[in-house]
């Protein structure tokens, strides 16, 4: 296909998916306070300022004239892009495949049949664990002191949280990918887990806001069930490359060469025709070609 068609292509695409997006987006925007109660839902809130003392609980507002307005367009975005995942993903897929093999193509849908249940698990896990973080975090207040949130805050610090286990989740999956690209071996996964265990566990109490040690655990414990479940994984793989490439060749390696002499039959002698028989040759060249 011409370069202009692959452009061609490309843009009707992404025109497809940014609709889409915006329908979605427009129709979020209807349901944009049901969106931000469900996202604020962690934070323990005061009936008034009368009981807002202390750390028990946080008056949730808007700081700024145009806050409920630049929330709103951010709710409904975030929405518009979730629900519309479906759509603009196929899209992408259906203009990455047709220059995919056959085996590149199988690799694809079960890395995707994998990472999305994992990221899913992870941003239920953490809207799990927010109620805790958000009341260790509310209960360092002093007493005589109110807790009065910007929702726009409370907004981010939850798809913060989301995004970060969400994303920690794939972490395995990374090195699945790596062992079927032949890169890591699962042999050398085995060797690095006491750094692994020790990294998730450093990654788990910067990556959380919490000083307490259940959103640590919280996020670290799954990780590293995960990472040990991809080292299985990888040695399974790679005895099945094993045995693979002891019946056969594999993709990589050449084959190797006859090099064996075999005896040539003697040439036979070529007769020249008279006519063409000029001083010994034939044509002005030795023998008839």
């Amino acid at each position: 296909m011409p370069l202009v068609e692959h452009l061609r292509e490309l843009r009707n695409r992404l025109a497809k998916s940014v609709a889409v997006i915006i329908v979605v987006m427009i129709t979020a925007a209807f349901y944009s306070e049901q969106l931000m109660q469900f996202l604020a839902e962690p934070v323990p809130k005061c009936e008034d300022l009368a009981n807002s003392d202390g750390g028990n609980c946080a008056i949730v507002s808007f700081n700024t004239l145009t806050s409920p307005f630049t929330t709103t367009i951010k709710v409904s975005l975030m929405a518009g892009l979730v629900v519309s995942s479906p759509v603009w993903l196929y899209q992408l897929w259906a203009f990455v495949a047709p220059g995919l093999h056959k085996q590149e193509k199988k690799y694809t849908y079960f890395f995707v049949s994998v990472a999305v249940p994992l990221f899913a698990g992870g941003a239920y896990l953490a809207y799990v664990i927010l109620p805790i973080s958000v009341k260790v975090l509310l209960s360092l207040t002093p007493g005589g002191s109110a807790n009065i949130l910007s929702l726009d805050e409370v907004l981010d610090f939850t798809i913060r949280m989301v995004l970060i286990f969400g994303l920690a989740f794939e972490l395995p999956l990374l090195l699945i990918m790596l062992n079927m690209g032949g890169i890591v071996s699962g042999r050398r996964m085995i060797g690095w887990w006491r750094g692994v265990v020790m990294g998730v566990f450093v990654f788990g109490a910067v990556a959380t806001p919490t000083t307490d040690p259940v959103g640590m655990i919280a996020l670290s414990g799954p990780i590293i069930l995960l990472y040990f479940a991809a080292v299985a994984f990888s040695l399974v793989n790679d005895k099945r490359r094993a045995r693979k490439e002891s019946a056969g060749l594999a993709d990589d390696e050449a084959s190797e060469l006859d090099l064996t002499t075999e005896a040539v039959d003697p040439v036979e002698p070529v007769a020249a025709v008279p006519e063409q028989v000029t001083r010994g040759r034939v044509n002005g060249y030795d023998d008839v070609t």
